[in-house]
């Protein structure tokens, strides 16, 4: 249901059952899924893909242009899964040649006034507080919850079912299953709440807090520590997947804490 007042390219795809609101502007080449809600005074520019059942608040702005100086109007892309809730004056840009698109998957929670920089991939149950920042390129795993405030710098990865605390300026890479906090960011334990509330069992918990132990608590440096995991600790997937992270880290993961008193 298009109101009057609304502007709705004809090249735009428009699934049925999509409400969309007056003083909303819908360009070409955008995609719009069944049940979605567009709030008034929405902008949504070329090369938006937007799932089912999603509901974006007035003020949004998405598939916007890149704030990147090298960007040459490339035809990219921003996509928006099933269910995902976008508050007031969230911005989300659309991707450049790296990665040619912009993601966001299923059952997010962008609140107002976040920022999702170009090439940026978000998994799926994401929620980000109030004005949380994502500078370009960054990845972001399934079940990570953001507190407000939080500035990620470019080319950092946050692994899935993290959580980081409000204000926290995020520089370095974020494992999977972890609290953290501080200035500078540092481990500050596993996220076990998160954890219990997705269905993790004690056991679960206490094989990720073991493994956490010796990467981060042991005084090893982190070569050392994942040969230790890996001689000592049973395979498991959770394992598998911390280990991976921290080989594969470009920037290097946060540090433990170290108490300056």
């Amino acid at each position: 249901m298009n109101q009057p007042l609304a502007y709705v390219h004809p090249g735009a795809k428009i699934a049925k059952n999509v409400v969309i609101e007056p003083f909303t502007t819908i360009s070409n080449n955008v995609v719009i899924g069944e049940g979605t809600w567009i709030g008034s005074n929405v902008t949504i520019m070329e090369g938006a893909r937007i799932g089912k059942n999603c509901n974006i608040f007035p003020g949004a702005v998405i598939s916007a242009p890149p704030q990147d100086l090298k960007y040459n109007g490339e035809d990219t892309t921003v996509e928006i899964g099933d269910n995902v809730t976008i508050r007031e004056c969230v911005t989300i840009n659309k991707g450049t040649t790296d990665r040619m698109k912009t993601v966001i998957g299923k059952n997010c929670l962008i609140m107002a006034y976040c920022h999702v920089a170009h090439d940026c991939s978000i998994g799926d149950n994401c929620i980000f507080s109030n004005n949380s920042t994502l500078a370009g390129h960054v990845s972001v795993g399934n079940n990570v919850v953001m507190a407000g405030l939080v500035a990620v710098h470019q080319f950092v990865t946050i692994g899935s079912f993290s959580f980081v605390t409000g204000g926290s300026l995020v520089r370095k890479d974020v494992p999977p299953y972890v609290k953290a906090a501080r200035e500078p960011l540092s481990f500050a334990g596993i996220n076990s709440v998160g954890l219990r509330r997705n269905g993790y069992s004690p056991e679960k918990i206490r094989e990720i807090q073991n493994i956490y132990r010796i990467l981060y608590q042991k005084n090893y440096n982190n070569t050392q520590a994942i040969q230790i995991i890996e001689a000592e600790m049973e395979a498991t997937p959770e394992r598998d997947e911390i280990i991976l992270f921290v080989k594969d880290s470009k920037r290097g993961i946060m540090k433990g804490y170290i108490s300056n008193s």
